[in-house]
């Protein structure tokens, strides 16, 4: 009986963190929640379980999303509080006193965006977002390089959203399957992006937060969306 109990307990226990997170809802990533492959479990941290390995939180080949180079995405975040009705639009706004949903964002922290042609093995930097990022309550605009190749091989080409939370040890990663349509002798920026909190990488790696808690946060910097607008990223 304690021992059914003890069970019990801890597979309680597990849904609630499964259920305490966010993750990528637009590109839509493997095994997102509009998805085939969905098992609730696409916006657990890496090493959640022994399924949820980098890259791509260990996630198969997933729906295609068509992309241009110089195409502007306004990357869209989901948790299991958001309402399947604000799938396709925005949350309202919460006024002064209203409850917010419950986005376990904690605090916000560093969001970075790239491109792999190779299955998720390297990453190129083309967006970066800091303190408020992620936040479901906002769009969050990446450029696709302008003079980026074309990538069209399926499978092996990514868009890629990495997380480095700021109120707990860990890191996310979600990867969106994309054909992207680019530019005759393009290349792709060479910086790489940072993974931490992962075996094998740096540990104990906190990124600067918002205070916000698990609340709406301040949404993107103006700055830091000029500077992925600009391409900044080489």
């Amino acid at each position: 009986m304690k021992a059914a109990f003890a069970v019990s307990c801890m597979l309680l226990l597990l849904a609630r963190e499964a259920a305490a997170h966010m993750a990528l809802l637009y590109p839509m990533p493997r095994g997102g929640v509009a998805t085939k492959q969905f098992d609730g479990q696409v916006h657990t941290w890496i090493g959640f379980n022994e399924k949820r390995v980098l890259p791509c939180n260990g996630y198969g080949p997933g729906p295609v999303t068509d992309l241009k180079a110089g195409q502007v995405v306004n990357v869209r975040f989901w948790g299991p509080a958001l309402p399947d009705a604000d799938r396709d639009k925005l949350p309202p706004q919460p006024k002064d006193g209203q409850p917010q949903l419950n986005q376990a964002r904690h605090g916000g922290g560093t969001c970075q965006f790239s491109l792999s042609t190779d299955g998720g093995k390297t990453f190129h930097l083309i967006g970066q977002y800091t303190n408020s990022c992620p936040d479901f309550y906002y769009e969050w605009p990446v450029k696709i390089p302008d003079n980026v190749p074309s990538c069209t091989t399926a499978n092996k080409c990514l868009f890629v959203w990495s997380w480095t939370a700021h109120l707990s040890d860990q890191f996310y990663q979600n990867c969106a399957d994309v054909s992207i349509q680019g530019e005759a002798n393009g290349v792709y920026p060479k910086a790489g992006i940072d993974i931490v909190d992962v075996k094998g990488y740096k540990s104990s790696v906190a990124a600067p937060g918002d205070a916000a808690g698990d609340k709406e946060g301040k949404g993107p910097l103006p700055a830091e969306v000029k500077s992925n607008l600009n391409g900044s990223w080489k």
